[in-house]
Order: structure tokens, then C-alpha cells, then sequence
């Protein structure tokens, strides 16, 4: 028998990420569909790289949008992560910085937990991360 290695049991970000959506549609039905991603996900081919780009799609921008004002905040920008392992690129970083001076909650998030954790608080319900 296998023994798992750690690094197996820890959701990667898109699982959490999906996760996230679907308990934030259960949980606040009347802003259902809200909590939106324009990401164009990173194993695209060039080409489809090429078009993303093209399109809008900008290197580092934030995984996850909540663009509903609370608390002075213009919106909630969620960069998700996964629990261990995940790291903060400098063009996110950048991303983040600036939505933060136009007026947008930016945070970094750890694992599905602490995303959770975040939008309640951002809706009144409970603590944000950093």
C-alpha cells in the first residue's frame, strides 16, 4: 500500500477555486453568479495565449472579482493560492498593489478556507485575511 505524500492531499487552486464558486452561489443566492474569474488559466497553447491576451486577459491580474461595494471598499479582489506551495508572482503583486489604490479590497488568500473566511468578513460575516 502507498503511503500519500503531503503534497497529494493539499487541493490544487483550481479545486479550490471551484469550490469556492459553488459554495459562494449556495450562500448567497441573490449575488449568485457574482464572484466572477476572468482568468484565462495557465495551461493554454500559445495560441490561445496569444488571443487571451489579446482579448483583455492580463498576466497577474486577480483570480477571483466580488466587484459589489462594502465596508468603502470599491469591490473584493481575491488572488487565491493553495495552501502550501503556492507563491505570489511579482506581476500579482503589482495587480494587487494598484487595485488596492483604486479603492478594492486585495488580498491573498490561502486555500479554500481562508477565501471563505475572507468573503464572509467582506459581507459581514466574519474576519478577512491579509
Amino acid at each position: 500500500m502507498r503511503l500519500a505524500k503531503v503534497a497529494d492531499l493539499i487541493p490544487f487552486e483550481e479545486d479550490d477555486q471551484i469550490a469556492l464558486i459553488q459554495w459562494f452561489d449556495r450562500q448567497y443566492p441573490a449575488l449568485a453568479g457574482r464572484l466572477a474569474s476572468s482568468s484565462g488559466g495557465a495551461r493554454m497553447t500559445m495560441r490561445t495565449a496569444k488571443r487571451q491576451k489579446a482579448a483583455g486577459n492580463r498576466k497577474g491580474f486577480p483570480d477571483l472579482n466580488l466587484l459589489t461595494p462594502r465596508h468603502g471598499f470599491s469591490g473584493l479582489v481575491i488572488e487565491l493560492k493553495r495552501v502550501r506551495g503556492g507563491r505570489l508572482e511579482p506581476e500579482q503583486a503589482d495587480w494587487l498593489e494598484w487595485l488596492a489604490e483604486q479603492g478594492f479590497m486585495a488580498v491573498v488568500c490561502k486555500g479554500f478556507d481562508a477565501a471563505r473566511d475572507t468573503i464572509k468578513g467582506y459581507l459581514g460575516e466574519g474576519t478577512p485575511c491579509n
